[in-house]
Protein backbone atom coordinates (compact mmCIF):
# COMPACT_ATOMS: atom_id res chain seq x y z
CA UNK A 1 0.00 0.00 0.00
CA UNK A 2 2.95 2.42 0.54
CA UNK A 3 4.28 2.08 -3.03
CA UNK A 4 0.90 2.46 -4.84
CA UNK A 5 -0.40 5.75 -6.36
CA UNK A 6 -4.09 6.15 -7.02
CA UNK A 7 -5.08 6.84 -10.69
CA UNK A 8 -7.15 9.97 -10.02
CA UNK A 9 -4.23 11.72 -8.34
CA UNK A 10 -1.88 10.80 -11.26
CA UNK A 11 -4.25 12.22 -13.95
CA UNK A 12 -4.81 15.50 -12.14
CA UNK A 13 -1.08 15.92 -11.64
CA UNK A 14 -0.39 15.53 -15.38
CA UNK A 15 -3.11 18.04 -16.36
CA UNK A 16 -1.63 20.63 -13.99
CA UNK A 17 1.77 20.20 -15.63
CA UNK A 18 0.36 20.69 -19.18
CA UNK A 19 -1.77 23.78 -18.52
CA UNK A 20 1.09 26.34 -18.73
CA UNK A 21 2.28 24.83 -22.00
CA UNK A 22 -1.18 24.99 -23.62
CA UNK A 23 -1.73 28.57 -22.43
CA UNK A 24 1.58 29.69 -23.93
CA UNK A 25 0.86 28.00 -27.27
CA UNK A 26 -2.58 29.63 -27.64
CA UNK A 27 -1.25 33.13 -27.04
CA UNK A 28 1.76 32.72 -29.32
CA UNK A 29 -0.44 31.88 -32.44
CA UNK A 30 -0.74 34.39 -35.28
CA UNK A 31 -3.85 36.54 -35.42
CA UNK A 32 -5.98 36.22 -38.51
CA UNK A 33 -4.72 38.49 -41.24
CA UNK A 34 -1.59 39.46 -39.29
CA UNK A 35 0.75 36.72 -40.39
CA UNK A 36 0.98 33.43 -42.21
CA UNK A 37 1.23 32.89 -45.93
CA UNK A 38 -0.17 35.80 -47.86
CA UNK A 39 -0.76 38.01 -44.79
CA UNK A 40 0.49 41.55 -45.27
CA UNK A 41 2.29 41.70 -42.00
CA UNK A 42 3.15 38.04 -41.48
CA UNK A 43 6.66 36.66 -41.25
CA UNK A 44 6.37 34.69 -44.56
CA UNK A 45 5.04 37.62 -46.68
CA UNK A 46 3.06 37.42 -49.98
CA UNK A 47 2.80 34.10 -51.82
CA UNK A 48 5.09 33.78 -54.87
CA UNK A 49 3.42 33.42 -58.29
CA UNK A 50 4.95 33.05 -61.73
CA UNK A 51 4.45 36.17 -63.83
CA UNK A 52 5.47 37.38 -67.27
CA UNK A 53 5.22 40.41 -69.46
CA UNK A 54 2.95 40.09 -72.48
CA UNK A 55 4.62 39.31 -75.79
CA UNK A 56 4.65 42.29 -78.12
CA UNK A 57 6.13 41.97 -81.57
CA UNK A 58 5.82 40.23 -84.94
CA UNK A 59 3.96 36.94 -85.07
CA UNK A 60 2.26 34.66 -87.56
CA UNK A 61 -1.29 33.59 -86.85
CA UNK A 62 -2.87 30.66 -88.70
CA UNK A 63 -6.53 30.53 -89.60
CA UNK A 64 -7.66 26.90 -89.92
CA UNK A 65 -10.84 25.87 -91.70
CA UNK A 66 -12.30 22.53 -92.84
CA UNK A 67 -12.22 22.23 -96.61
CA UNK A 68 -13.42 20.07 -99.46
CA UNK A 69 -11.34 19.30 -102.55
CA UNK A 70 -12.28 19.14 -106.19
CA UNK A 71 -10.19 18.49 -109.25
CA UNK A 72 -9.38 21.18 -111.76
CA UNK A 73 -11.88 19.47 -114.04
CA UNK A 74 -14.64 17.01 -113.17
CA UNK A 75 -15.92 16.00 -116.60
CA UNK A 76 -18.92 13.71 -116.98
CA UNK A 77 -18.71 11.44 -120.01
CA UNK A 78 -22.14 11.33 -121.66
CA UNK A 79 -23.01 10.09 -125.15
CA UNK A 80 -24.63 12.40 -127.69
CA UNK A 81 -26.25 9.50 -129.49
CA UNK A 82 -28.07 6.35 -128.45
CA UNK A 83 -26.52 2.91 -128.67
CA UNK A 84 -25.35 -0.27 -127.00
CA UNK A 85 -21.95 -0.34 -125.29
CA UNK A 86 -19.76 -2.42 -127.56
CA UNK A 87 -16.32 -1.87 -125.96
CA UNK A 88 -14.96 -0.40 -122.72
CA UNK A 89 -11.28 0.44 -123.18
CA UNK A 90 -10.43 1.56 -119.60
CA UNK A 91 -10.98 0.33 -116.07
CA UNK A 92 -12.24 2.17 -113.03
CA UNK A 93 -9.53 4.24 -111.33
CA UNK A 94 -7.29 4.21 -114.40
CA UNK A 95 -5.13 7.22 -115.27
CA UNK A 96 -5.98 8.43 -118.77
CA UNK A 97 -4.66 11.05 -121.15
CA UNK A 98 -6.46 13.50 -123.39
CA UNK A 99 -7.73 11.78 -126.54
CA UNK A 100 -7.43 8.27 -125.12
CA UNK A 101 -10.32 5.94 -126.15
CA UNK A 102 -12.83 5.22 -123.39
CA UNK A 103 -15.99 3.66 -124.88
CA UNK A 104 -17.39 2.47 -128.19
CA UNK A 105 -21.14 2.31 -128.80
CA UNK A 106 -22.89 0.26 -131.47
CA UNK A 107 -25.95 1.49 -133.35
CA UNK A 108 -26.57 -0.06 -136.80
CA UNK A 109 -28.80 2.78 -137.94
CA UNK A 110 -25.86 5.21 -137.91
CA UNK A 111 -23.77 2.91 -140.08
CA UNK A 112 -26.73 2.54 -142.43
CA UNK A 113 -27.17 6.31 -142.52
CA UNK A 114 -23.55 6.69 -143.62
CA UNK A 115 -23.99 4.18 -146.44
CA UNK A 116 -27.18 5.89 -147.55
CA UNK A 117 -25.52 9.30 -147.46
CA UNK A 118 -22.61 8.06 -149.56
CA UNK A 119 -25.03 6.68 -152.16
CA UNK A 120 -26.95 9.97 -152.26
CA UNK A 121 -23.70 11.87 -152.81
CA UNK A 122 -22.87 9.67 -155.79
CA UNK A 123 -26.34 10.17 -157.26
CA UNK A 124 -26.06 13.92 -156.77
CA UNK A 125 -22.65 13.94 -158.42
CA UNK A 126 -24.08 12.08 -161.42
CA UNK A 127 -26.95 14.56 -161.66
CA UNK A 128 -24.49 17.45 -161.63
CA UNK A 129 -22.46 15.83 -164.40
CA UNK A 130 -25.59 15.33 -166.51
CA UNK A 131 -26.68 18.93 -165.97
CA UNK A 132 -23.22 20.19 -166.97
CA UNK A 133 -23.35 18.13 -170.18
CA UNK A 134 -26.73 19.63 -171.08
CA UNK A 135 -25.43 23.14 -170.58
CA UNK A 136 -22.38 22.45 -172.68
CA UNK A 137 -24.57 20.93 -175.44
CA UNK A 138 -27.03 23.85 -175.59
CA UNK A 139 -24.57 26.74 -175.32
CA UNK A 140 -23.08 26.39 -178.91
CA UNK A 141 -26.57 26.19 -180.39
CA UNK A 142 -27.55 29.38 -178.65
CA UNK A 143 -24.38 31.10 -179.80
CA UNK A 144 -25.31 30.22 -183.41
CA UNK A 145 -28.88 31.40 -182.88
CA UNK A 146 -30.17 27.95 -183.74
CA UNK A 147 -32.25 27.87 -180.54
CA UNK A 148 -33.29 30.57 -178.12
CA UNK A 149 -31.35 31.27 -174.96
CA UNK A 150 -34.39 30.21 -172.94
CA UNK A 151 -33.31 26.56 -173.04
CA UNK A 152 -29.76 27.52 -172.03
CA UNK A 153 -30.97 29.43 -169.01
CA UNK A 154 -33.27 26.59 -168.07
CA UNK A 155 -30.37 24.11 -168.23
CA UNK A 156 -28.13 26.46 -166.21
CA UNK A 157 -30.80 26.73 -163.50
CA UNK A 158 -31.07 22.96 -163.48
CA UNK A 159 -27.28 22.71 -163.04
CA UNK A 160 -27.36 25.09 -160.08
CA UNK A 161 -30.15 23.02 -158.53
CA UNK A 162 -28.15 19.81 -158.95
CA UNK A 163 -25.05 21.44 -157.46
CA UNK A 164 -27.12 22.49 -154.44
CA UNK A 165 -28.49 18.95 -154.12
CA UNK A 166 -24.93 17.63 -154.17
CA UNK A 167 -23.94 20.02 -151.39
CA UNK A 168 -26.94 18.89 -149.35
CA UNK A 169 -26.03 15.25 -149.89
CA UNK A 170 -22.48 15.89 -148.77
CA UNK A 171 -23.75 17.68 -145.64
CA UNK A 172 -25.96 14.66 -144.87
CA UNK A 173 -22.91 12.44 -145.23
CA UNK A 174 -20.88 14.59 -142.85
CA UNK A 175 -23.73 14.55 -140.33
CA UNK A 176 -24.01 10.76 -140.58
CA UNK A 177 -20.26 10.37 -140.13
CA UNK A 178 -20.36 12.70 -137.10
CA UNK A 179 -23.08 10.56 -135.53
CA UNK A 180 -20.92 7.50 -136.09
CA UNK A 181 -18.02 9.41 -134.51
CA UNK A 182 -20.16 10.08 -131.45
CA UNK A 183 -20.29 6.34 -130.85
CA UNK A 184 -16.54 6.46 -130.22
CA UNK A 185 -15.88 8.36 -126.93
CA UNK A 186 -12.42 9.60 -125.92
CA UNK A 187 -11.11 11.37 -122.83
CA UNK A 188 -11.43 15.17 -123.07
CA UNK A 189 -8.53 15.74 -120.63
CA UNK A 190 -5.83 14.08 -118.59
CA UNK A 191 -7.25 12.61 -115.42
CA UNK A 192 -8.49 9.63 -113.46
CA UNK A 193 -11.49 7.47 -114.35
CA UNK A 194 -14.30 7.27 -111.83
CA UNK A 195 -16.73 4.38 -111.45
CA UNK A 196 -18.31 2.87 -114.58
CA UNK A 197 -21.93 2.02 -113.77
CA UNK A 198 -22.71 0.44 -117.17
CA UNK A 199 -21.29 -2.75 -118.64
CA UNK A 200 -20.81 -4.05 -122.19
CA UNK A 201 -24.18 -4.57 -123.84
CA UNK A 202 -26.02 -1.90 -121.84
CA UNK A 203 -28.29 0.42 -123.80
CA UNK A 204 -27.24 4.04 -123.38
CA UNK A 205 -29.15 7.14 -124.45
CA UNK A 206 -28.27 10.80 -124.39
CA UNK A 207 -30.87 11.26 -121.65
CA UNK A 208 -29.59 8.51 -119.33
CA UNK A 209 -29.51 9.57 -115.68
CA UNK A 210 -25.97 8.46 -114.93
CA UNK A 211 -22.95 9.34 -117.06
CA UNK A 212 -20.84 6.57 -118.54
CA UNK A 213 -18.09 7.69 -116.14
CA UNK A 214 -16.39 10.86 -114.90
CA UNK A 215 -12.85 11.98 -115.68
CA UNK A 216 -11.25 13.82 -112.78
CA UNK A 217 -8.40 16.08 -113.82
CA UNK A 218 -6.44 16.53 -110.58
CA UNK A 219 -3.20 17.93 -111.96
CA UNK A 220 -4.25 21.00 -110.00
CA UNK A 221 -6.78 20.86 -107.18
CA UNK A 222 -9.29 23.42 -105.94
CA UNK A 223 -9.73 23.62 -102.17
CA UNK A 224 -13.02 25.19 -101.09
CA UNK A 225 -13.77 26.49 -97.59
CA UNK A 226 -16.12 29.00 -95.96
CA UNK A 227 -15.91 31.84 -93.44
CA UNK A 228 -18.86 33.04 -91.41
CA UNK A 229 -19.53 36.76 -91.05
CA UNK A 230 -17.59 37.11 -87.79
CA UNK A 231 -14.57 35.28 -89.20
CA UNK A 232 -14.72 37.33 -92.40
CA UNK A 233 -14.70 40.59 -90.44
CA UNK A 234 -11.71 39.48 -88.35
CA UNK A 235 -9.93 38.28 -91.49
CA UNK A 236 -10.57 41.61 -93.24
CA UNK A 237 -9.29 43.64 -90.28
CA UNK A 238 -6.17 41.53 -89.83
CA UNK A 239 -4.94 41.08 -93.40
CA UNK A 240 -3.25 44.05 -95.10
CA UNK A 241 -4.80 45.66 -98.15
CA UNK A 242 -7.60 48.03 -99.07
CA UNK A 243 -9.75 45.64 -101.08
CA UNK A 244 -10.31 41.92 -100.78
CA UNK A 245 -8.39 41.44 -104.03
CA UNK A 246 -5.42 43.34 -102.57
CA UNK A 247 -5.58 41.29 -99.38
CA UNK A 248 -5.50 37.99 -101.29
CA UNK A 249 -2.63 39.20 -103.48
CA UNK A 250 -0.42 40.17 -100.53
CA UNK A 251 -1.03 37.03 -98.47
CA UNK A 252 1.58 34.34 -98.02
CA UNK A 253 1.18 30.82 -99.41
CA UNK A 254 -1.36 28.64 -97.66
CA UNK A 255 -0.86 25.06 -96.52
CA UNK A 256 -3.02 21.96 -96.33
CA UNK A 257 -3.42 19.32 -93.63
CA UNK A 258 -4.73 16.04 -95.04
CA UNK A 259 -7.38 13.83 -93.50
CA UNK A 260 -4.78 11.67 -91.70
CA UNK A 261 -3.24 14.73 -90.02
CA UNK A 262 -0.15 14.91 -92.23
CA UNK A 263 0.97 18.10 -93.94
CA UNK A 264 0.61 18.22 -97.72
CA UNK A 265 4.07 19.03 -99.16
CA UNK A 266 2.87 21.54 -101.76
CA UNK A 267 1.89 25.14 -101.00
CA UNK A 268 -1.18 26.86 -102.45
CA UNK A 269 -2.56 30.30 -103.16
CA UNK A 270 -5.87 31.95 -102.36
CA UNK A 271 -7.25 33.09 -105.68
CA UNK A 272 -11.00 33.61 -105.33
CA UNK A 273 -13.75 34.61 -102.97
CA UNK A 274 -17.46 34.73 -103.65
CA UNK A 275 -18.92 38.20 -103.73
CA UNK A 276 -21.99 37.39 -101.63
CA UNK A 277 -22.75 36.00 -98.20
CA UNK A 278 -24.98 32.96 -98.62
CA UNK A 279 -28.27 33.66 -96.87
CA UNK A 280 -28.80 29.95 -96.15
CA UNK A 281 -25.51 29.49 -94.27
CA UNK A 282 -24.40 33.05 -93.48
CA UNK A 283 -20.96 32.31 -94.91
CA UNK A 284 -18.65 33.34 -97.75
CA UNK A 285 -16.96 30.75 -99.94
CA UNK A 286 -13.22 30.91 -100.66
CA UNK A 287 -11.00 28.87 -102.96
CA UNK A 288 -7.32 28.01 -102.91
CA UNK A 289 -5.34 26.42 -105.76
CA UNK A 290 -2.76 23.72 -105.07
CA UNK A 291 -0.57 21.80 -107.52
CA UNK A 292 -0.97 18.01 -107.41
CA UNK A 293 1.89 16.69 -109.56
CA UNK A 294 1.94 13.21 -108.04
CA UNK A 295 -1.84 12.76 -108.02
CA UNK A 296 -1.78 12.20 -104.25
CA UNK A 297 -5.08 14.01 -103.70
CA UNK A 298 -8.27 12.90 -105.41
CA UNK A 299 -11.39 14.89 -106.10
CA UNK A 300 -13.89 14.67 -103.24
CA UNK A 301 -11.25 14.47 -100.51
CA UNK A 302 -11.48 16.46 -97.28
CA UNK A 303 -8.73 18.42 -95.55
CA UNK A 304 -7.99 21.41 -93.34
CA UNK A 305 -6.57 24.56 -94.88
CA UNK A 306 -4.18 26.73 -92.87
CA UNK A 307 -3.89 30.40 -93.79
CA UNK A 308 -0.94 32.32 -92.33
CA UNK A 309 -1.48 35.96 -91.43
CA UNK A 310 1.59 37.98 -90.51
CA UNK A 311 1.08 40.43 -87.63
CA UNK A 312 3.60 43.25 -87.27
CA UNK A 313 2.81 44.14 -83.62
CA UNK A 314 0.85 41.36 -81.96
CA UNK A 315 0.18 41.07 -78.24
CA UNK A 316 0.26 37.44 -77.10
CA UNK A 317 -0.42 35.74 -73.76
CA UNK A 318 -0.31 32.07 -72.68
CA UNK A 319 -3.62 30.28 -72.75
CA UNK A 320 -3.26 29.14 -69.14
CA UNK A 321 -3.03 32.80 -68.05
CA UNK A 322 -6.73 33.30 -68.81
CA UNK A 323 -9.87 32.34 -66.94
CA UNK A 324 -13.58 32.48 -67.78
CA UNK A 325 -16.16 34.49 -65.91
CA UNK A 326 -19.74 35.00 -67.11
CA UNK A 327 -18.83 33.95 -70.63
CA UNK A 328 -15.90 36.35 -70.96
CA UNK A 329 -12.13 35.96 -70.77
CA UNK A 330 -10.06 37.59 -68.00
CA UNK A 331 -6.45 37.72 -66.87
CA UNK A 332 -4.78 38.89 -63.68
CA UNK A 333 -2.52 41.85 -64.34
CA UNK A 334 -0.12 43.36 -61.80
CA UNK A 335 -0.39 46.86 -60.43
CA UNK A 336 2.64 48.98 -59.49
CA UNK A 337 2.42 47.52 -55.97
CA UNK A 338 2.32 43.90 -57.22
CA UNK A 339 -1.33 43.43 -56.40
CA UNK A 340 -3.63 41.58 -58.78
CA UNK A 341 -6.17 43.28 -61.03
CA UNK A 342 -8.73 41.21 -62.93
CA UNK A 343 -8.70 42.52 -66.49
CA UNK A 344 -11.12 41.62 -69.26
CA UNK A 345 -9.57 40.77 -72.63
CA UNK A 346 -10.86 40.13 -76.14
CA UNK A 347 -9.04 37.30 -77.89
CA UNK A 348 -8.83 36.03 -81.43
CA UNK A 349 -10.47 32.70 -82.17
CA UNK A 350 -7.21 31.55 -83.79
CA UNK A 351 -4.42 30.81 -81.29
CA UNK A 352 -0.73 30.58 -82.09
CA UNK A 353 0.24 27.26 -80.58
CA UNK A 354 -0.49 27.62 -76.86
CA UNK A 355 -0.75 31.41 -77.11
CA UNK A 356 -3.75 33.66 -77.49
CA UNK A 357 -3.71 36.75 -79.73
CA UNK A 358 -5.07 39.69 -77.74
CA UNK A 359 -7.29 42.02 -79.72
CA UNK A 360 -8.04 44.42 -76.87
CA UNK A 361 -7.70 44.77 -73.09
CA UNK A 362 -3.90 44.68 -72.70
CA UNK A 363 -0.98 46.91 -73.64
CA UNK A 364 2.71 46.22 -74.26
CA UNK A 365 3.88 47.11 -70.75
CA UNK A 366 1.40 44.88 -68.88
CA UNK A 367 2.51 42.00 -66.69
CA UNK A 368 0.26 39.05 -66.00
CA UNK A 369 0.08 36.07 -63.66
CA UNK A 370 0.50 32.83 -65.60
CA UNK A 371 -0.06 30.14 -62.92
CA UNK A 372 -2.32 29.41 -59.96
CA UNK A 373 -5.19 31.65 -61.04
CA UNK A 374 -7.71 29.63 -59.05
CA UNK A 375 -6.19 30.82 -55.76
CA UNK A 376 -6.08 34.51 -56.66
CA UNK A 377 -8.50 37.29 -55.87
CA UNK A 378 -8.57 40.89 -57.10
CA UNK A 379 -6.40 43.18 -54.96
CA UNK A 380 -4.35 40.31 -53.55
CA UNK A 381 -0.66 41.11 -53.06
CA UNK A 382 1.74 38.53 -54.49
CA UNK A 383 5.44 38.02 -54.92
CA UNK A 384 6.18 38.02 -58.69
CA UNK A 385 8.50 35.31 -59.95
CA UNK A 386 9.46 36.17 -63.56
CA UNK A 387 9.09 33.26 -65.97
CA UNK A 388 11.45 32.48 -68.85
CA UNK A 389 10.01 34.54 -71.70
CA UNK A 390 11.98 32.66 -74.40
CA UNK A 391 10.38 29.33 -73.58
CA UNK A 392 7.00 30.86 -72.74
CA UNK A 393 6.63 32.53 -76.15
CA UNK A 394 8.58 29.98 -78.21
CA UNK A 395 5.53 29.15 -80.37
CA UNK A 396 5.26 32.74 -81.57
CA UNK A 397 8.91 32.96 -82.56
CA UNK A 398 8.97 29.52 -84.21
CA UNK A 399 5.92 30.12 -86.38
CA UNK A 400 7.13 33.59 -87.34
CA UNK A 401 10.48 32.15 -88.43
CA UNK A 402 8.81 29.40 -90.46
CA UNK A 403 6.50 31.90 -92.15
CA UNK A 404 9.47 34.08 -93.09
CA UNK A 405 11.27 31.08 -94.61
CA UNK A 406 8.20 30.16 -96.68
CA UNK A 407 7.86 33.77 -97.87
CA UNK A 408 11.50 33.90 -98.92
CA UNK A 409 11.19 30.57 -100.69
CA UNK A 410 8.25 31.86 -102.70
Amino acid sequence: MKNSISPPISTAFIILLLLPILFTACHSGAKPGAGGPGGPGGPSGPIPYKTAGVYSGPATMYYSYPATIQGEQDIEIRPKVDGFIQNIFVDEGAVVHKGQPLFQLRNPQYDAAVRTAIANVKIAEADVSTAEMNVEKVRPLVDKNIISDYELKSDEFTLKSKIASLASAKADLVNAQVNVGYTYLTSPADGVISTIPYKVGSLITSTSTNPLTTVYNTKNIYVYFSLNEKQLLEFSRTVKGNTLKDKLATMADVSLVLADGTAYPEKGRLVMASGLIATETGSVSFRANFPNPLGLIRSGSSATIKIPVNLDAAILIPQNATYDMQGKKFVYTLSDKDSTVNTGVQLSDNPIGNLYVVQSGLKQSDKIVIEGLGNLKPGMAIKPIPANADSLYADAKTQTTNSAKNSNHK
